[in-house]
Order: C-alpha cells, then sequence, then structure tokens
C-alpha cells in the first residue's frame, strides 16, 4: 500500500533532504513551498513522480486545506504523515523586535503547525487509519537564544502544542512527535554568521555540527512501526550541545 507523507517547507536545507529520505522510505511525499519555486520544482524533478510541489503559505487558514487537498487528489489518499517543518526567523533584540516580525514568526512556525497538524489529523481520523505528525522544534525549544525572541517563543510553543496534540490525538491512532535540531550546516546557517560550522563544533560535544542527513534518520525513526509506543516526545538531534552546562575552562 502507498504511504503518503504531506511536509511543509520542502524546497530548500532541511526539507528538502527530508523529502529525498521520506520517499527512500517508500512515502509518496507532497510538500509546500511558498516563494522558492524554481528549487521547490527541482526538488520534485529528482523523485520521478513520488514528489509533488504545491505552493502554499504555511500560516494561513485557505491556503493550508487546499494544499492538503492538492495532496489528496494528487496521490488517491488521506495522509499517513505530516511533517511540520516550514519556518522563518527573523535577527533582532528584544527592544528593537518590530511587531510585524514577531507576527511573521509567530504565524509561519506556530499558527503553521496548528493549521496543518488540524487539517492532516482531520484527515487521517476520517479514513481511520491512524498515523504520525512530527513537528520540527529547535534547540530554542529548550534553552533561550540572544536576538531570537520570537523564534524561541515559536519553537518552544510547538514543544507544548506536541505534547497536546499527542494527547488528544492518541486515542485516533495518531501520533505526534518533535524532532529538534541543534546547529545544523546548511545555505541559511552559513550565511548567518561566517565561521559557523567551526564555532559550533567546538561547543559540541561530537565536535561537528550536524548535517540535514542527520535530522532525516530521527523523522524516519519517529514515522515508522518502530515508534509505535512513542508519542508526545521532543528528539533533541544536537549532537549534545543543549545537554551540556556553559561550564569554564572545559576541555572535553
Amino acid at each position: 500500500m502507498t504511504k503518503i507523507a504531506i511536509l511543509t517547507g520542502g524546497s530548500t536545507g532541511i526539507g528538502a533532504h527530508l523529502v529525498g529520505a521520506l520517499v527512500a522510505a517508500g512515502y509518496r511525499v507532497g510538500f509546500s513551498y511558498n516563494s522558492s519555486e524554481a528549487p521547490a520544482r527541482a526538488v520534485e524533478a529528482l523523485y520521478d513522480g513520488a514528489a509533488f510541489a504545491v505552493k502554499c503559505d504555511a500560516g494561513d487558514e485557505v491556503q493550508v486545506p487546499a494544499f492538503h487537498a492538492a495532496v489528496a487528489d494528487h496521490f488517491g489518499g488521506a495522509p499517513d504523515l505530516l511533517v511540520n517543518n516550514a519556518g522563518i526567523q527573523t535577527w533582532a533584540s528584544l527592544l528593537d523586535l518590530k511587531v510585524a516580525d514577531f507576527d511573521k514568526v509567530i504565524r509561519t512556525n506556530l499558527r503553521g503547525a496548528f493549521l496543518n497538524t488540524q487539517e492532516a489529523a482531520r484527515a487521517m481520523k476520517a479514513a481511520g487509519k491512524g498515523g504520525a505528525i512530527i513537528n520540527i522544534g529547535s534547540g530554542c525549544n529548550k534553552v533561550a537564544f540572544p536576538k531570537l525572541v520570537d523564534y524561541a517563543a515559536s519553537k518552544g510553543g510547538i514543544e507544548q502544542f506536541t505534547k497536546t496534540a499527542a494527547s488528544e490525538l492518541g486515542p485516533l491512532g495518531i501520533r505526534v512527535n518533535c524532532v529538534a535540531p541543534g546547529a545544523i550546516a546548511n545555505e541559511r546557517t552559513a550565511e548567518e554568521a561566517e565561521g559557523y560550522a567551526d564555532k559550533w563544533a567546538a561547543l559540541t560535544p561530537l565536535r561537528r555540527v550536524g548535517l540535514a542527513a542527520d535530522i532525516a534518520g530521527p523523522v524516519v525513526f519517529l514515522a515508522s512501526d518502530a515508534a509505535s509506543f512513542v508519542t508526545g516526545q521532543t528528539l533533541y538531534v544536537d549532537g549534545g550541545v543543549f545537554a551540556c552546562a556553559p561550564w569554564p575552562d572545559y576541555g572535553g
């Protein structure tokens, strides 16, 4: 039987890698993009009909149901899996952060997870087959990051949303978990700070930063039957960096 996955934000970065990992795990993947159409079409073309790109603003209550309906129509059924990956961030101190930027981040990251979870869970319930939902969190789930107050608020909210959704959807056979990456080397983080990978590797017990591939394995695991009794959990995929206290003169 064909398995169907819906993924938000699949055109670049971790999302693009997750499309490939889910296809390799046997899913047909419908994924959204908002502004990056050319990269989305390039990802779609890689998988010989197993990936389907749809333009959708993850935080829009009209576009989200249309996105899910388009994927269901294209692949012929309700989703078995939803991955809430779409996310944005802004850089500003608390006192300088613009209200419009705060609202934009919360809208995409947290409201987007809510809208897509609601839509996917309704379809899973109607199909009567259960399913899995995985939210992509962050180290900001656990610790405070300066100049990321809106992003941290959204990701902290996602962790609690994960727990609440898991408790409500469990009786329907729908599991909800969160994967929280640490420092991940990709195009975006390389642009954020010079020497990003080296700086974070030095702070990380495993002495390297993560790659998109490091996120794919945990996502595929939590989606699988091997995790059939796992729900309401957050798995930190961070090389141990957020398990450590900022200890003076720590040499490893």
